[in-house]
């Protein structure tokens, strides 16, 4: 099947090439990406000067899809190090701003960050061969053949951790099953978030004996709680007064702000010094969601405008990376994006460590078990549309008392679970 795999890759590169290769060329930095993930770029001096040094202190390599599964493996890098003193760690990220929040987070505690290979046999090949890790670590996803099976090849043990199987993707995984049961018998263990993920792991031919129940990383995830002087400094730099109240809407997607700003329109006739925040997925996006509020009647300025122009406006568009957590932490009221449209939605675990009442929409079935336990113990409510939306978020911005319980529920919760990142670690204990 792997042969079957490389030839349809071979013919889709092929046929993609002439659209490939102006996109590969446009700027010094995306040739630069590229080259990295061909496996052509030279390791970080520090790596190849501890590799010369201590030849068999292979390191331990941590990869990462994107900036969700880059924010979970905070917690994990942090322990490794302290388990781990005298190994080289290294990380991978395969999205632009999984790197980028990568090199924000982790440049003290990794020894290396670099480009997740393209999966052709001679990138996997070259990068492996550089790396030579001992173990490797793969966080909730980002699943690659000719990877896996060349760590297999080399007798390089690979543990998939906070893994999470939604109904969706077993159903998928099953109708392929003579491919991806072969794939994911390339993990040495695979570390799942609750029961129902080992279940359905099992039921695709995975042995229990590999399976582990850690429960979600998520939740012991570290949150720096800003002081006073530094929140107000943000608020001052976003022209919103001490009295004014905030709703922040994070990680929204394509779909969703025309919704939001559809209850917000109703939202500001009865509160008039209400301020939206949208903070884009993809803060690509910015520029274009300004126009979404201009044709929903509202002029909307970016973060980057507002610094410029110090012009106040009802509604800020964040255009950078790694803002949303403070963000969370000035707000009043939260919304939770990917969640009002079909793309299972984001960590509500960000704003619920803040002590933030959080609304989310219909779709959390890429954080189902954190959505249930939420709202059950009444720290989130679930909205279904823009009229839904007006309704909570009137009643919070009325009621205090109440907004303050929903804050101080959804901090139990984020509170209560924590605990993963120990089981995770055993399990890499005992296989290294």
């Amino acid at each position: 099947m792997l042969f079957l795999y490389n030839i349809l890759l071979a013919a889709g590169i092929t046929i993609g090439l002439p659209l490939i290769i102006p996109l590969v060329l446009a700027t010094d930095k995306r040739r630069k990406t590229v080259l990295y993930r061909l496996g052509l770029m030279p390791l970080p001096e520090r790596i190849r000067q501890n590799r010369s040094h201590h030849p068999h202190n292979r390191p331990i390599w941590i990869h990462a899809l994107s900036v969700g599964e880059v924010l979970s493996a905070a917690p994990l890098i942090k322990e490794l190090k302290s388990c781990f003193k005298h190994q080289d760690i290294v990380f991978s990220a395969s999205t632009k701003t999984g790197f980028e929040i990568a090199n924000k987070l982790f440049k003290k505690n990794v020894d290396a960050i670099f480009f997740f290979p393209y999966d052709l046999l001679i990138s996997v090949k070259h990068v492996a061969a550089k790396v030579e890790p001992a173990i490797v670590i793969i966080v909730e996803s980002d699943i690659w053949p000719n990877f896996l099976f060349e760590m297999k090849r080399r007798n390089i043990p690979v543990i998939l951790v906070n893994a999470r199987l939604s109904r969706k993707s077993y159903f998928g995984y099953k109708l392929f099953l003579f491919f991806f049961k072969r794939l994911f018998l390339s993990f040495s263990k695979i570390c799942v978030q609750s029961s129902e993920d080992a279940s359905r792991f099992s039921l695709l031919g995975i042995p229990p004996a590999r399976i582990t129940i850690t429960g979600n990383i998520k939740f012991d995830q570290q949150y720096d709680f800003a002081g006073r002087e530094e929140m107000n400094k943000l608020r001052q730099s976003l022209l919103v007064n001490p009295s004014q109240k905030i709703l922040l809407t994070g990680s929204t997607h394509y779909g969703e702000e025309a919704i939001l700003l559809d209850a917000f329109s109703r939202l500001k006739k009865k509160y008039p010094d209400l301020i939206l925040i949208i903070v884009p997925r993809n803060p690509d996006r910015a520029k274009s969601v300004c126009r979404i509020c201009k044709s929903a009647g509202f002029f909307a300025v970016t973060m980057t405008e507002l610094e410029e122009k110090k012009t106040r406006q009802d509604v800020i568009v964040v255009d950078r990376i790694g803002l949303l957590k403070m963000l969370y932490a000035l707000t009043d009221i939260a919304f939770v994006g990917g969640s009002l449209v079909n793309c299972g939605g984001h960590n509500p675990l960000e704003p619920a460590a803040f002590s933030r009442p959080i609304i989310f929409g219909p779709d959390m079935s890429d954080f189902a078990d954190i959505s249930d336990m939420l709202i059950s113990s009444g720290g989130s409510v679930s909205v279904q549309d823009a009229e839904s939306i007006y309704n909570i978020v009137s009643e919070l911005l009325t009621d205090n008392q109440k907004a303050g319980e929903m804050g101080s529920m959804a901090f139990k919760v984020f509170n209560a679970n924590k605990g993963a990142v120990e089981k995770t670690l055993n399990v890499i204990e005992d296989i290294m």
